[in-house]
């Protein structure tokens, strides 16, 4: 039973009113059903399909899926003071169905491709969101550099800083502000795996995460952030972001504002399904998978040598068979038992100087996968390449790049649809709202981390911290009684 059939029987299990109209729902049929994507989906009860269209003339920016036009104004990231409070408790409890999984990508063709990208583009999220988790899956290099990407991000430290436009008066309140939220966001234990979530996004181009709050003496406060499954997520008519609940589990609802972290990192002008980097990289995998299918095939047809039996004229029908079942045993199993009479020869594959192309093939292919997600190759690819260290420095350059790209995103994300609600419910519509900072490593090696604190102390005369500057290089505070090493500065 596929996706679509659970799930209707379920909704038929489920249903109470008779009269409630699902849109969408194609009628049963008595015949047995299409196994093609496009047949499949456009019976699928999550999700409507509808024709193409073109945007002409739209110029829209879909930074927050029109999340953010309805409920900001275009150049302030607080909200109007009578915009709706969003309801305490969770909305999206767990579904059976968040689980299901349809494996698009087995047997996957270029033709059944662009049927899942065409759902994706008509609203239909399903099959795209289950492809690209599966792309990672089963390619170990789009693996790596999709993690390398964002664990640059994730794995920097985070904090909360005050508004830097506050001013007079109002400096003292954006810096009690910026505790508060700090203050709350380090209490949730969820925050930093709601944060991992909303990274994914970089390869979907979409993740959202759901504000839970609740009521207290103080009005609403947050109590968790939790994940929202990417098969809740569809698009209507107008590409407005719809998500699935369970009493909405076909048009989806609204994301009221408040409620939702709407993270669309890669946003172009367009239909917001597009821009994200596994969609950009789709194609390239489905032909690295076909290539190291065929890599297979001809690693099992021309990497054992050829096997050949000849027998005696007056060799029987079922002498024959056997003789063909031990030449096959032969190959798997290396050895075998011949009659004397056999005359069995084995004939050694020819290994040109070039080699099979299917190599080189994915080689390309992973060249091409890293510049999509890193921006450069140095860094990840450095088999047979010819780059100096100057070169590989520059592709660290463009590697720094991409991540304060990154930062200001997801910064952006954060103090949008997070930070600003967290402020408004708690000190008003008009208490500045803070910024979401990560704080950026720098690395130096030892001599010139040396260089730059004799700098900073000696002439510039920076007050730095003692226990700081003896963990940045590496070097223990030395105990009262402890024998120290004498220095120019110990002796003089």
């Amino acid at each position: 039973m596929n996706f679509a059939q659970r799930l209707m029987n379920r909704l038929k299990s489920n249903q109470s009113d008779p009269n409630r109209n699902h849109k969408g729902i194609a009628n049963e049929a008595s015949g047995p059903k299409s196994t093609s994507i496009t047949e499949q989906h456009q019976s699928e009860p999550r999700h409507r399909m509808r024709p193409n269209r073109k945007h002409e003339g739209s110029g829209r920016n879909m930074s927050s899926v029109k999340y953010a036009n309805k409920h900001h104004s275009a150049n302030s990231a607080i909200p109007h003071a009578d915009s709706p409070t969003p309801k305490p408790g969770l909305s999206l409890t767990p579904r059976p169905e968040d689980s299901w999984r349809d494996y698009p990508s087995a047997n996957l063709t270029p033709k059944r491709l662009l049927a899942i990208l065409r759902e994706a583009d008509a609203g239909s999220l399903a099959s795209a969101m289950q492809l690209y988790e599966e792309m990672e899956e089963k390619d170990p290099h789009l693996y790596a550099v999709a993690n390398t990407r964002r664990l640059a991000l994730t794995g920097l430290e985070w904090t909360v800083r005050p508004d830097p436009h506050a001013e007079g008066q109002s400096m003292a309140l954006a810096q009690q502000v910026a505790d508060y939220c700090r203050k709350v966001l380090t209490t949730l234990d969820s925050f930093d795996d709601a944060l991992q979530h909303l990274s994914l996004a970089t390869g979907r181009n979409i993740a959202v995460a759901e504000l839970v709050w609740e009521e207290g003496a103080e009005g609403l406060t947050l109590a968790d952030v939790v994940p929202v499954d990417f098969t809740r997520l569809t698009f209507d008519d107008l590409d407005d972001l719809r998500i699935l609940t369970a009493d909405e589990p076909i048009n989806g609802i609204e994301p009221p504002h408040g409620k939702f972290i709407i993270h669309t990192p890669q946003s172009a002008t367009g239909h917001p399904t597009r821009g994200g980097l596994l969609r950009v990289t789709a194609l390239v995998y489905l032909a690295k998978n076909l290539a190291l299918k065929d890599w297979m095939i001809f690693a099992e047809v021309f990497g054992m040598p050829v096997r050949i039996a000849r027998y005696e004229p007056s060799a029987s029908p079922e002498e024959k068979r056997e003789l063909l079942k031990m030449l096959e045993s032969l190959g798997a199993n290396a050895a075998g038992v011949f009659s004397r009479a056999v005359d069995l020869q084995i004939i050694e594959t020819k290994r040109g100087t070039a080699g099979p192309p299917y190599e080189r093939l994915i080689e390309f292919i992973n060249r091409e996968i890293s510049k999509a997600w890193l921006g450069q190759t140095l860094t990840t690819d450095t088999s047979g390449a010819r780059g100096t260290f100057a070169a590989s420095n520059v592709h660290e350059q463009v590697r720094r790049d991409v991540l304060a790209d990154d930062l200001r995103k997801e910064a952006r994300t954060i103090r949008r649809d997070l930070l600003t609600p967290l402020t408004r419910f708690r000190f008003g519509a008009d208490a500045p709202v803070p910024q979401f900072v990560r704080r950026v490593r720098r690395t130096h090696t030892a001599g010139e981390l040396a260089d730059l604190l004799g700098t900073a102390v000696n002439d510039l005369g920076f007050r730095v911290p003692a226990d700081w500057a003896h963990e940045s290089l590496g070097i223990p505070r030395a105990a009262e009684t402890a024998t120290v090493l004498p220095g120019k500065r110990n002796t003089e």
